[in-house]
């Protein structure tokens, strides 16, 4: 008994006296200035959490957003339905609840999200809590508390817990200064939205994540994504979207840029489909942390034309909003995106015709349908 008591007492006094005689001081488990991992000079930041003949444990935040539903069921037909989960704060729809594993998760609340992760044995995480450039621009206190200090709680937890981390940006990390046809990876960022600064602060905060703790951090920068499946959602190549939805609905459009703006767009398949090819590659194929993708650029002009050929009778007004109008200025015109085609052979499937065809197969097979009904 003697022993046992001497014991715990020479282990409690271990515990707090370090040997090196510094004082000590209570340190929370989330801790930005302190890594929760340290990394070697040889380290391999191909993070693999999980046996690489296992299926990944993916976990979607935003997931009730343009991109997220799209991605989740991509990632179940290649993962297993069980392996995806899908995430927000808002009530899901019950097509999206019924198809696979929802949870509700907040990413400004730290111990809710890193609960999920761990219950969850998660090992990739994407990224699509935002609030994009239009609505952002009307709450900057919203999108500063979503955009940044949301990525900041997603940064610490993917790293502490080694986890694969993709984070989109956009068109709109670039701004007024940066060249614009076409713009290349690397070049000056200096944008003029809560929404692009925000995510020029993801872009770099992943990079420092990466070298300074050896998180697997993976970016895209996302042009213009037009798809069927979602209602635009306040952004400003959402006018993209939109024609086509009053096209079928009642052969009228109101766009709210110039006529002539041209800005670089992309189908949602191909969008989904480079998400999945950076994720999967391995790390010793990139060459850098954040990559330009692109399908096309084109103005609304050039999209009404396109549309015009299946629905002739289209009336087309323009009333600027001004607001958005400087947004696009801003924005790029064209992307170059040599190197994610040469680092991980993106290319992509859908160019302005096909989109458009495509578009109304879906819009207008959907609308028939709810006519019938």
């Amino acid at each position: 008994m003697a022993i046992v008591k001497n014991l715990s007492r020479t282990l409690s006094q271990l515990l707090q006296s370090p040997s090196c005689g510094c004082q000590t001081s209570l340190v929370p488990v989330r801790c930005i200035g302190v890594s929760p991992r340290q990394v070697t000079s040889d380290a391999n930041f191909h993070s693999v959490s999980f046996s690489e003949t296992d299926h990944p444990r993916v976990l979607i935040t935003g997931g009730l957003g343009q991109l997220g539903v799209g991605l989740a069921k991509l990632l179940r037909k290649r993962f297993g339905k069980n392996n995806v989960i899908l995430s927000d704060i808002r009530k899901p729809p019950d097509h999206v609840f019924y198809n696979g594993p929802f949870i509700y998760s907040d990413i400004l609340d730290y111990k809710n999200l890193r609960e999920i992760v761990v219950n969850n044995r998660i090992t990739w995480l994407f990224h699509y809590s935002a609030l994009l450039s239009a609505v952002g621009e009307a709450n900057v206190p919203l999108a500063r508390a979503v955009n940044i200090t949301g990525l900041h709680n997603v940064l610490d937890i993917a790293a502490e817990h080694s986890l694969r981390l993709f984070v989109p940006s956009t068109i709109g990390a670039f701004g007024p200064t940066s060249p614009r046809n076409p713009t290349p990876d690397l070049c000056i960022q200096r944008p003029r939205t809560i929404y692009g600064v925000s995510k020029v602060h993801a872009e770099l905060m992943g990079e420092y994540y990466h070298y300074r703790y050896g998180l697997d951090f993976r970016c895209l920068r996302y042009p213009g994504i037009i798809s069927a499946d979602s209602q635009p959602g306040g952004g400003t190549t959402d006018y993209a979207v939109q024609i086509f939805h009053n096209a079928i609905k009642n052969g009228k459009f109101q766009c709210n840029l110039k006529s002539d703006t041209h800005l670089p767009m992309m189908y949602i398949d191909d969008c989904l489909k480079a998400t999945l090819d950076v994720m999967e590659v391995p790390a010793a194929s990139l060459s850098m942390r954040t990559y330009n993708i692109s399908a096309m650029s084109f103005s609304p002009e050039e999209l009404v034309q396109e549309v015009k050929k299946h629905i002739p009778e289209l009336q087309v007004t323009y009333n600027v909003d001004a607001v958005r109008q400087a947004i696009a200025d801003s924005w790029p015109m064209n992307f170059d995106d040599s190197n994610a085609r040469r680092d991980w052979g993106w290319k992509h499937d859908f160019d302005l015709s096909e989109l458009v065809t495509t578009m109304f197969n879906i819009l207008g097979s959907d609308s028939r349908v709810a006519h019938i009904n």
